[in-house]
């Protein structure tokens, strides 16, 4: 048996709505066919190929075979043979093909009408504003890699800022030359009448460098201190926020999303409620317990299992000054060991709300 060179035609409508590419619609009753996923015959299962090249080489398949592969009838791949209807035959790849390529050029033709339709639409509203431009929706987050890019960004922000900048340097003192390149921008904000506040670790109080640093500027500055901090951050203007996006500080990104910067500033006001002031007029830190603040907040993070070297890194030391403090708080309680420490720690009630200092 040979391959049938005549398909049958269907009747099209006289003004198709929207034609469309053929897809199987799997339609049929049998548990099989209704599990045959849709698909259109640019895509056809393997199932479905397998039993239409079967069918181009045999002249004819059994209607029972195709029950698995319904597309091979949607798309019309497979006509009832006219003689018996438990057989199927298949139409010429050669003829199915133009047919179903007329198909996609109907559907083609069809967007092509609607993209038309869609442009007459809108073109007589466009003259009512001639002009219009879409809105410029600025960048709430810029991710800035590189420290010169870092400093560059964070020094536009400082010079354009004209009412307050906020400050979190954690690590203890800073290098003179880092506090050299910034004296002329921060100068600059007071200048203009801003207010400068700025936190530190309690490590910075009596770092030369820093003290010297802020009894050059001339205005509204501040600064504050406490044992712990959270990593680096600036505000300036409650418009703008940096902050570090690793541990190298190497990337950081630029917040300019109100809801995150307003969360910010906010966290600082909460730090510097609670530190110590520092400049203009230092204020001693408080004490109690027969302990000293540097040794009650080494205290706090001993009994929260932390090494010497996470210690220092935490309270802006380095681990020698972090030793030499924890063995002094040993002597006080009379530690003979790491373990005991912490339990004396513990026993102490040096820790306990009310028995530190306001």
């Amino acid at each position: 048996m040979t391959a049938e060179t005549t398909p049958a035609t269907p009747t099209a409508p006289a003004t198709p709505a929207t034609p469309a590419t053929p897809v199987s619609t799997a339609t049929a009753a049998t548990p099989a066919s209704a599990a045959h996923p849709p698909h259109g015959p640019d895509t056809l299962c393997e199932a479905g190929s397998r039993l239409y090249a079967r069918a181009l080489r045999e002249g004819r398949v059994p209607l029972r075979d195709a029950e698995r592969t319904p597309c091979l009838i949607d798309f019309q791949l497979l006509l009832t043979d006219a003689e018996d209807t438990r057989w199927l035959r298949p139409v010429a790849p050669a003829l199915a093909l133009p047919r179903l390529l007329d198909a996609i050029e109907q559907e083609i033709a069809h967007q092509r009408r609607r993209g038309v339709r869609l442009a007459d639409t809108f073109t007589p509203l466009m003259a009512v504003t001639p002009d219009a431009r879409p809105p410029e929706v600025p960048s709430t987050l810029t991710v800035l890699r590189g420290l010169p890019r870092i400093g560059e960004a964070v020094d536009r922000a400082l010079n354009a800022a004209t009412e307050e900048a906020l400050c979190i340097q954690p690590g203890g003192t800073r290098p003179p030359e880092v506090l050299a390149r910034s004296l002329a921008s921060a100068q600059g904000l007071l200048s203009r009448g801003g207010r400068l506040r700025t936190l530190y670790q309690h490590t910075t109080r009596h770092s030369l460098p820093v003290l010297a640093y802020y009894e050059r500027l001339q205005g509204d500055a501040e600064v504050r201190t406490l044992d712990e901090l959270t990593e680096r951050l600036f505000v300036f203007d409650r418009s703008v926020a940096f902050i570090p996006a690793n541990k190298e500080r190497d990337i950081a990104l630029e917040l300019r999303h109100p809801a995150l910067v307003d969360y910010l500033a906010t966290t600082f006001e909460r730090l510097w409620r609670l530190a110590t002031p520092m400049y203009p007029r230092s204020a001693k830190i408080p004490s109690g317990s027969g302990v000293t603040p540097r040794q009650h907040a080494i205290a706090t993070l001993l009994v929260e299992g932390l090494t010497d070297a996470e210690i220092a890194d935490r309270l802006g030391m380095n681990i020698r000054t972090a030793r030499d403090h924890i063995a002094r708080l040993a002597t006080t309680l009379g530690s003979g060991s790491r373990a005991q420490l912490g339990y004396l720690i513990g026993q102490s009630g040096i820790l306990a709300r009310g028995s530190w200092g306001s």
